[in-house]
């Protein structure tokens, strides 16, 4: 039976070398992303397999629509909540961020993911599905500039938590996947070189190890499963 994935942000980074690794497994993948011309190149390249739908995932309507398509083809077996946004850059001190800005970083990096939830976990239900937030860590560890990111990927990271309480049947993982050499990472970082944090293809076999062994739901580091430690 070919499985079907969401994924948002998949346009580049590390939801397009996700999308990308799946397609190569036989699975039929919608991803998403703001700009219809760079979704539209992403899914070229990603093979078929892949479905892209242009959209802000902010918007309701638009995540009902990546949930019905995943229909369409058949049910979900994995929902990635990958869009996120990093707010401001330079990144500001908490005494400098703008209260208009992290309250749009929280509609990104919060609550669109928990009503992608709601709206996909009927389909995630019956086809014994999981869902994967990606995570950072920033949302535990303190560093100057990333408050605003930081709390939002906190906040996701307790609602990973209590969602997997309250659907025991739905494995959930909130993963880390560590640095990555993406355009959001050089957006934190404006005018630095950043050649020497790894790409994020260099994140899918974690990935894939977690959908081949389906460990408990929990909180998972990229280095942890790649080097072999998973509980």
């Amino acid at each position: 039976m070919t499985k079907t994935a969401i994924i948002t942000g998949g346009s580049h980074g590390l939801g397009r070398a996700l999308a990308t690794a799946l397609v190569a497994r036989d699975w039929q993948v919608v991803v998403d992303g703001r700009g219809a011309r760079a979704l539209e190149r992403a899914v070229h390249d990603i093979g078929r397999g892949a479905v892209g739908i242009p959209g802000d995932v902010t918007d309701a309507a638009h995540r009902d629509q990546l949930v019905a398509r995943a229909w369409d083809l058949g049910g979900l077996h994995l929902l990635v909540n990958n869009a996120s946004t990093l707010g401001a850059s330079p990144l500001p001190r908490l005494r400098h961020l703008p209260l208009h800005v992290l309250e749009q970083i929280h509609r990104v990096n919060v609550v669109a993911p928990l009503g992608l939830v709601q709206a996909a976990l009927p389909l995630l239900r019956s086809s014994g599905g999981a869902v994967l937030n990606i995570t950072s860590d920033a949302a535990v560890e303190a560093y100057e500039g990333w408050g605003g990111y930081g709390s939002s990927k906190a906040a996701l990271e307790q609602l990973s938590h209590v969602l997997a309480v309250e659907e025991p049947d739905v494995p959930v993982w909130w993963l880390d996947p560590g640095d990555m050499r993406t355009r959001m990472h050089q957006d934190a970082f404006p005018g630095e070189d950043i050649s020497d944090r790894p790409e994020p293809e260099s994140v899918v076999p974690a990935v894939l190890r977690l959908l081949d062994e389906r460990p408990p739901s929990g909180r998972l580091r990229a280095a942890d499963l790649t080097a072999g430690a998973v509980r």
